[in-house]
């Protein structure tokens, strides 16, 4: 399937259905890629989003991987690949929940979630990073 982008989206059926992503993205010539870093719950005024609360922290990492994407000239539209990192998988229809807010579900992103012993801080439940393919203007 190809967005608006030019991205090409597929999962095609030789391989397990999914819940939420695409297997594999295709990313045209001409495209410009941007690169987050790994977003954590915390808003730009250092504040951190309630501790143990995965809707609120998966929703300001998600709020904080747009604000990335804006600042590299990118939007969700452009996002074809994430990477979720959890310190543990029991909320993970809260964290899928969050995500199809931001993202296109017609066309999801690929997608992989890590479950990683902890992060920076014990009180952060989540980091995500994107990558985006924006086209260039000719």
């Amino acid at each position: 399937m190809l967005d608006m982008t030019g991205a090409e989206f597929s999962t095609p059926p030789t391989l397990p259905a999914t819940n939420g992503y695409s297997h594999v993205a295709s990313v045209p010539p001409g495209s410009r890629l941007v690169w987050t870093s790994g977003q954590v719950p915390i808003a730009a005024d250092g504040s951190v989003a309630a501790e143990g609360d995965w809707e609120a922290q998966t929703r300001q990492v998600m709020q904080n991987v747009g604000a990335a994407l804006e600042a590299g000239g990118a939007t969700w539209d452009d996002v074809f690949k994430l990477t979720i990192f959890v310190v543990d998988t029991s909320a993970l229809a809260t964290v899928r929940a969050v995500r199809d807010e931001f993202v296109n579900v017609d066309r999801p992103p690929t997608s992989s979630l890590v479950q990683v012993a902890g992060l920076f801080r014990p009180d952060i439940l989540i980091e995500i990073e994107a990558v985006a393919a924006v086209p260039t203007t000719t």
